[in-house]
């Protein structure tokens, strides 16, 4: 479905990015990876992907809190794949803390990486796809972007943001074939979330199923885990053509957290 279309994603060296670009790169789209991590670990995860699904697969360290090195990752990605149809916009960090708490160097960060980044990459990628009149810009923000939840301040301004952003995009270019979208999910499966769980088992004496159950999903209806599958096969299908209708659009995938 994706096949000779060329992509970014921000975040990708694990967790929900790697399952995004995974996904891409099932359907035929070239990926630029980014992230930190173990190098040998993303060079292996490179390979693994090039081999498996015959496309090419890059990958770049780029610092998300620095638009010079943002700029320089859509240059690194049109001078490997020729061209950027498709950014999705994942990158993030948090930090929990009563608002007169939060340090300042923190709050900055966030801002930074949670939300200038994707400023910074849209506004790099947008005459490209402006020119082929063709692009897909997708946001992964969170469920924290519909709604707020206490000592998460930063966080929670970045998701709003970035929801906002996505927004504005959309407005602008949809004339010229390029949709703007958000995608805001409530707890997911990764590797970071599972340490978590078992982390508050231990500090709670209770079991991994009670800590999801009655602790991370007290308020959400479906007392589950989202998998990374799941919103990596929205973020596919916001970058086929079936969804060149849907742009502006903030997409809950909470189990209805948000609704409650």
């Amino acid at each position: 479905m994706l096949k000779g279309k060329s992509t970014i994603v921000t975040g990708s060296s694990s967790g929900i990015g790697l399952g995004v670009a995974r996904a891409f790169t099932a359907q035929g789209a070239d990926i630029l990876l980014n992230g930190f991590g173990d190098v040998a670990q993303i060079a292996m995860t490179r390979s693994g992907l090039e081999d498996e699904y015959g496309v090419r697969v890059r990958y770049s360290g780029t610092d998300m809190s620095r638009p010079a090195e943002i700029r320089g990752l859509v240059d690194y990605a049109c001078d490997e794949f020729g061209k950027v149809d498709v950014l999705v916009n994942n990158a993030g960090i948090q930090h929990v803390s009563p608002v007169e708490e939060m340090p300042d160097e923190k709050r900055d960060e966030i801002l930074a990486i949670d939300l200038s980044s994707a400023f910074h990459l849209i506004k790099a990628v947008i005459p490209g796809m402006k020119a082929r009149r063709w692009g897909r810009i997708s946001n992964i923000a969170s469920a924290h972007g519909l709604v707020a939840s206490p000592f998460k301040t930063a966080y929670v301004v970045a998701k709003h943001g970035l929801i906002g952003l996505s927004k504005t995009v959309a407005l602008e270019v949809a004339e010229h074939g390029i949709t703007s979208n958000t995608v805001c999910p409530g707890y997911v499966k990764t590797p970071l979330v599972e340490q978590q769980i078992a982390d508050q088992a231990r500090a709670h004496k209770i079991t991994p199923a009670d800590v999801v159950r009655d602790v991370m999903l007290v308020h959400q209806a479906r007392k589950a885990l989202a998998r990374i599958e799941e919103l990596a096969a929205l973020a596919v299908f916001l970058a086929s053509d079936n969804a060149a209708s849907m742009t502006a659009a903030a997409l809950a995938m909470d189990g209805g957290w948000t609704q409650h």
